[in-house]
């Protein structure tokens, strides 16, 4: 009842999608830890990782909020904070609900020092090969490796890195980053882990013990160019709407804030109720297209925050009450975020108001809330 905007999402397609990266990971004897930061990509965190936690190696937050909630869900595996811990004073819930951590700045070795864990800790030591952003430089790697290796409570260090331009296959700075991590990695024990979804896919040397896709568990191609991948994964979301209004307007009308878009012809224009409020990207082009009742028909007019138009001129059959799917099955993310000039990660990620609902295996209904 109301408003017709809704999220549905395919658990089904979510475990398929895990069970290809699986598959991937294999080839590199790697187990695969799943990324539900940002509560899922906007597909919900603990639903997801429940729905994987019988089959899944791990999983990957951005931070311990988004760790604890999952332990309060009931989900057991390792989980890994990818940004590490701000301060020191996370790291006594770190130890509490036996978290992984990455380290990548000499403050939180520091904090490590000053304050032991009780419990034995994986630790996810970070280098920067080429992605200028957090993690230690490579001539500095081994010297941070061993301050960690002597901490009589580390019990693991696993090698990591991540690409910058792994969704780009033909870069050579992805090769260039691989060469720099093996180099100064070269002798040190420990399970490496480097590839995200594009990486994983497409730079088989880069497979390591651990694997971390996040776009590609949604059924998401991780690529700007087509790609294969696309045939094999399926999309987990699916966001559609109705068309609530339909009107006639005459060739010269403008439609939209700003009439920035005017009708050559005498045209049909329908109102579909979903807007930049709700997720949808608000700078979509004219002619980014949306599905209804199968038809692809172009976007017209600037997207308001509740509602956006399309053209329906050459599709007379649709009616008021049809449904209009913004992106899923028929209509990858990825060309709604290249219409919008952004990415699928940004779309996915931003979707709000909107009502969610879960189609696929049955939610477990064991998942009870733990103190924290």
């Amino acid at each position: 009842m109301g408003r017709p905007a809704t999220a549905r999402i395919n658990i089904d397609a979510l475990r398929h999608n895990y069970r290809i990266a699986q598959q991937l990971s294999a080839k590199g004897a790697g187990q695969v830890m799943a990324v539900v930061k940002a509560d899922a990509y906007g597909h919900g965190a603990t639903v997801c990782a429940t729905a994987l936690a019988d089959i899944a190696s791990g999983f990957a937050v951005a931070c311990i909020e988004e760790a604890l909630e999952l332990r309060a869900a009931g989900i057991k595996q390792p989980i890994l904070l990818l940004e590490g811990f701000f301060e020191p004073s996370e790291l006594a819930m770190i130890d509490q609900y036996r978290l992984d951590t990455v380290i990548h700045h000499q403050y939180q070795i520091d904090a490590l020092v000053a304050h032991p864990c009780k419990h034995p800790i994986r630790l996810w030591l970070k280098m920067d090969s080429g992605m200028g952003r957090v993690g230690f430089a490579p001539d500095e790697y081994r010297k941070v490796w061993k301050q960690l290796n002597d901490l009589s409570f580390v019990k693991d260090i696993v090698l990591m890195s991540h690409f910058a331009c792994a969704d780009e296959p033909d870069s050579e700075h992805s090769q260039q980053q691989l060469t720099t991590f093996n180099t100064y990695t070269h002798g040190l024990p420990g399970e490496r882990s480097f590839c995200n979804s594009a990486g994983l896919v497409a730079l088989k040397a880069a497979r390591g013990e651990w694997n971390r896709p996040g776009l590609l568990l949604y059924g998401v191609s991780p690529f700007l160019q087509a790609h294969g991948i696309r045939q094999k994964i399926q999309p987990v979301m699916e966001l559609s709407s109705a068309i609530i209004s339909i009107k006639a307007i005459p060739a010269g009308s403008s439609v939209g804030y700003g009439s920035q878009w005017i009708a050559h012809r005498p045209a049909r224009i329908g109102v579909v109720a979903i807007g930049y409020a709700d997720g949808y990207p608000r700078h979509a082009a004219n002619g980014t297209p949306v599905l209804v009742n199968g038809y692809r028909v172009p976007l017209v007019g600037r997207v308001s925050m509740d509602m956006l138009t399309v053209d329906l001129t050459d599709v007379p059959e649709v009616q008021i009450g049809d449904r209009a799917i913004l992106w899923g099955d028929d209509l990858p993310v990825n060309e709604v975020a290249q219409g919008a000039g952004t990415i699928p990660y940004q779309l996915l990620s931003n979707l709000n108001r909107v009502p969610v609902e879960y189609h696929g295996i049955l939610i477990p209904d064991h998942l009870h809330e733990v103190e924290i």
